[in-house]
């Protein structure tokens, strides 16, 4: 049972998380058209790091469990939001990568939550960006065939699902997207520990 004090904070993680996902997965979508850019970075990469803020956030508050159901709620509303805002086979993409990413990212905090305050955030955030990132692209944007001469819509298809492939050269998004996670990792720090204060930290 939530104290009333941690009600509105946890409900707030939650609506955080999902507007964050959701904007990222309509972003995504979008490559960035200048600087000769289209080719390496979508306008979701700007956003979606600050996901792991959310949940890194809510571990420190709230502890691990409730972290997890931030997660899960988060990541429930911001996948039935995307198959209508964006397309079904992102919405699966990004709601499998967030999971995985982001159980993992709790994970990881946890274990080192007792360290200097930065290195919690700091190294789940590197690990789960990675997970979450080759996850995400690989799936949300490869048309080829991924079993003999199976392909990801093709696999959608015979589970009714319908898609359409939105061919963008996924290998080098997921690389550039990976490291403008890793910078925001960095840039992160400077509002989570600014938000220290005001944050009391679950027992470690």
């Amino acid at each position: 049972m939530l104290a009333p004090a941690d009600r509105q904070p946890f409900f707030l993680a939650i609506a955080l998380m999902a507007l964050i996902v959701l904007a990222s997965n309509v972003l995504v979508q979008h490559p960035v058209q200048y600087w000769g850019l289209q080719d390496y970075l979508t306008f979701g990469a700007f956003t979606y790091p600050f996901a792991f803020l959310v949940t890194d956030m809510a571990n420190r508050r709230f502890g691990p469990a409730r972290a997890r159901r931030v997660v899960y709620v988060g990541f429930a509303i911001a996948v039935l939001l995307s198959v209508y805002f964006a397309t079904p086979r992102i919405a699966i993409a990004s709601g499998t990568a967030f999971l995985v990413a982001h159980l993992i990212d709790i994970g990881v905090f946890n274990r080192l939550r007792s360290f200097a305050w930065w290195l919690p955030p700091l190294v789940s955030s590197v690990i789960a960006s990675g997970i979450d990132t080759a996850i995400f692209f690989s799936f949300a944007f490869h048309c080829g065939p991924v079993i003999g001469d199976t392909t990801i819509t093709g696999m959608l298809a015979m589970a009714g699902i319908p898609d359409s492939c939105i061919a963008l050269p996924w290998q080098t998004l997921a690389i550039v997207d990976y490291f403008v996670k890793l910078a925001i990792a960095l840039i992160a720090l400077i509002p989570y520990g600014a938000l220290l204060r005001y944050t009391r930290p679950a027992p470690v």
